[in-house]
């Protein structure tokens, strides 16, 4: 869900995932802009961490995230457009969901359309 990304990583992906039968899907609408990850990273600066070692996001960066990405877009939409007969995974780099982006969305799909979400981590 990247946007700005290089695909090369997503192809490569979305090609090993299809080797074992998983489809993949690129939502670039929900991904934040480039002024929103420069703001996040400027408080993961702030704070002396990156994106692998952040626990949660900046409030900011989580109230304009919700603001100009997550409330215009329909997810009533996309979660209609889901097969019924299968698991969705949002997948992220960060270790704790918390510090990512897809933990808003995942929060909405919990409240909003009633879906179970559950957090894999690791260990």
């Amino acid at each position: 869900m990247a946007r700005g990304s290089c695909r090369t990583g997503d192809t490569r992906l979305q090609r090993g995932l299809a080797g074992v039968g998983i489809g993949y899907r690129h939502v670039k609408e929900l991904a934040p802009t480039t002024e929103l990850r420069q703001l996040q990273y400027r408080e993961d600066d702030r704070q002396g961490v990156g994106k692998r070692t952040r626990r949660v996001l900046a409030a900011e960066y989580a109230k304009r995230y919700t603001r100009e990405i997550l409330d215009p877009f329909n997810l009533g939409a996309l979660v209609a457009e889901l097969p019924e007969d299968s698991t969705t995974a949002l997948l992220c780099v960060e270790r704790d969901p918390e510090a990512c982006h897809r933990s808003l969305v995942a929060e909405r799909l919990r409240g909003e359309q009633g879906l179970s979400v559950t957090d894999l981590r690791p260990g």
